[in-house]
């Protein structure tokens, strides 16, 4: 993977648009490379579980529930909370979310009813504790009850991964809202985002890994460029 400059939300989302738009690249592709990825920092970081991966609705969740079901097939126990609704689910999230369904990983569906308790449980046993609520896009402090799952998160005894972005964190600014994951680790796409050499954004990201989701070389060289030059997105 070739070296990249750090990325606003904005250029992450071009460099996602025209691999798939431009380059063909489907999306089922680039989010697989991007869940994998994240399994194979886990386990270089010698995780052997249990895992419990706590998933929102958007993209980010799609992410978890392809880690999940690496994890599974590397015979690293798996649990996946849900806090977003499956109907609300769209595209290659969907997809993914349906693969773990028919692949029998523990699901733990809290988006009708949030439940404390339940969550807490969940996460008690966990080694590993994956943030896969809220992704780059997200904007603004997480709403309730996903700020309560959030602080769940953080008291748990589990090291804990963020998926691109801590939940909570602001990937352009690097401040945290009230509610933010505090990530031992924060497998990041493509580069790092502008936000994470930030200094209150320090206690958040901890360990920064940039995870290639197999973008074009040619596509990342015109982007790193326009990131140098300070363009905006375009393309």
């Amino acid at each position: 993977m070739i070296p990249m400059p750090p990325l606003t939300r904005e250029l992450v989302r071009l460099v996602d648009r025209r691999a798939i738009e431009e380059y063909g690249v489907c999306g089922l592709v680039l989010m697989e490379n991007a869940g994998r990825g994240c399994v194979d920092t886990l386990l270089e970081l010698g995780c052997t579980g249990p895992v419990t991966i706590v998933c929102g609705r958007g993209n980010n969740a799609g992410d978890g529930f392809v880690i999940a079901r690496h994890l599974d097939l590397r015979s690293v126990a798996v649990r996946v909370v849900l806090l977003g609704a499956p109907e609300q689910l769209r595209g290659d999230a969907a997809a993914n979310y349906a693969v773990i369904v028919r692949s029998g990983i523990p699901i733990c569906d809290l988006s009708g009813r949030f439940d404390e308790q339940r969550l807490a449980e969940a996460l008690s046993d966990a080694q590993w504790i994956v943030d896969a609520l809220l992704g780059t896009g997200a904007v603004g402090a997480p709403r309730p009850p996903w700020d309560t799952a959030i602080g769940l998160m953080n008291v748990a005894a589990g090291r804990r991964l963020a998926v691109d972005v801590p939940s909570g964190l602001d990937c352009d600014s690097g401040e945290p809202s009230p509610a933010t994951v505090r990530a031992d680790h924060t497998c990041t796409f493509v580069a790092p985002k502008v936000g994470f050499s930030r200094p209150a954004a320090q206690p958040y990201v901890g360990q920064v890994h940039v995870v290639d989701i197999g973008a074009p070389r040619r596509l990342l060289e015109e982007v790193a460029q326009q990131a140098q030059a300070g363009s905006p997105a375009g393309g």
